[in-house]
């Protein structure tokens, strides 16, 4: 039998943890009661939705590198097809190169071209359907390398489309050699010590070079490395499509994109690289507007 300094000692003890557990129950709940003070009560608020992603684009993980342009001008893209209704009445036609799996991404009528030759398939289909909405999506190898030709006598004709022209300046789907865009100096898989502008001549200039065309009817160089970039972008390619009404020729819209796997930096340093290496060469802009008397005929067509 326990003795009775036994059961004093016991009941002291229970008595001061009873006394312990209480203090930490009250620290833990006053605690709880200033942090819940200070902390937003998100749950009880109602909010209103000021982003989502557009109907337009598929819900699927894309297969481009993080970093990569080409997903974020998809969306912008469909984004302006999106807020002007045109789903149904847009037809886009995808390139050979890193984006060639576009139509997977794009939840419009999509067909492929083969490796250069998208401009001359949307002429086909913009010809032949004189009242959808027609685009080419391209890269500098599938626009400015095997496809020149199709592109200038395109534009030369002033077939009714836009081109949406994608400027990283290397072919990136097959690891990064030398593009006709590539800047001087420039390191590819192709030249390696530097692209030598005496042996290869220099980056071409697309938009400017097809400005001169009568058949262009609006050019424009935008890049998408910034928050204020992305949204002149987006402004860009919904004038584009919008120009299509008036049947004045075709639409330009160069974008510089960024391309970290094969210019071998983070995304941060590629965007970088956009404003202190790639406007050098290639300068962002209008570089050639519809007339005054032609946005007239666009307003009073609304």
């Amino acid at each position: 039998m326990r003795s009775e300094e036994h059961l004093l000692v016991e009941e002291q003890s229970i008595s001061l943890k009873d006394s312990e557990t209480s203090s930490k129950s009250e620290y833990i709940k006053n605690t709880s009661e200033e942090i819940a003070t200070d902390k937003p009560r998100c749950l009880d608020d109602d909010y209103e939705v000021v982003y989502k992603r557009p109907k337009t684009l598929v819900d699927v993980s894309m297969h481009y590198c993080p970093g990569c342009a080409h997903s974020l001008v998809h969306k912008l893209i469909m984004e302006v097809v999106d807020e002007m209704g045109i789903q149904e009445t847009t037809v886009g036609v995808a390139p050979v190169g890193c984006s060639v799996f576009a139509y997977d991404y794009m939840n419009i009528d999509m067909t492929e071209a083969a490796h250069g030759r998208a401009t001359a398939v949307a002429t086909g289909i913009k010809r032949l359907m004189p009242d959808k909405y027609v685009f080419t999506y391209q890269g500098d190898g599938d626009l400015a390398a095997i496809g020149i030709a199709e592109t200038i006598h395109a534009i030369n004709r002033g077939e009714n489309f836009m081109i949406v022209f994608m400027n990283n300046a290397v072919y990136g789907m097959t690891s990064g050699q030398m593009a006709p865009t590539t800047l001087a100096g420039m390191k590819t898989t192709t030249s390696p010590l530097g692209r030598d502008t005496a042996f290869y001549g220099e980056p071409i200039r697309v938009s400017e070079l097809i400005s001169h065309l009568p058949g262009s009817f609006y050019v424009t160089r935008q890049a998408v490395n910034s928050a204020t970039a992305v949204r002149k972008a987006k402004k860009a390619i919904s004038n584009a499509f919008k120009y299509q009404k008036l049947r004045k020729g075709t639409c330009f819209v160069e974008i510089i994109g960024n391309c970290p796997s094969n210019w071998k930096m983070t995304p941060i340093e590629a965007a970088k690289f956009v404003d202190e290496s790639m406007i050098k060469t290639f300068p962002l802009g209008d570089i050639k507007l519809p007339k005054g008397e032609d946005l007239k005929l666009l307003q009073e067509d609304k």
